[in-house]
């Protein structure tokens, strides 16, 4: 009798073990899950930002390739000027 309370002793101790570690278990994926969630709205508030800048790269980009900003610069850097519509020569090929 005494060997069989021993070992329902020993039963109920590895039981209350096994509980303690799954509730720390369940614990600790809780916590990594918000730490990763927490990560994953960063990222995505990252990349919101990353589109938002690309877009206005874009923009400036349309902006800076457009003939008229290409003609003032090119007027007020350079000192360039258009043709007179006598000074154009066209050569047949």
């Amino acid at each position: 009798m005494k060997g069989a309370a021993a070992t329902l002793g020993v039963a109920v101790a590895a039981l209350w073990i096994a509980v303690l570690l799954s509730a720390a278990g369940a614990v600790y994926c809780k916590f990594r899950a918000r730490q990763l969630f927490i990560q994953l709205e960063q990222l995505s508030t990252q990349r919101d930002n990353l589109d938002i800048q690309w877009g206005q790269l874009q923009l400036e980009q349309s902006a800076w390739s457009t003939h008229a900003f290409v003609e003032s610069v090119a007027g007020r850097k350079l000192h360039m000027t258009m043709p007179a519509p006598k000074d154009i020569v066209i050569v047949p090929p």
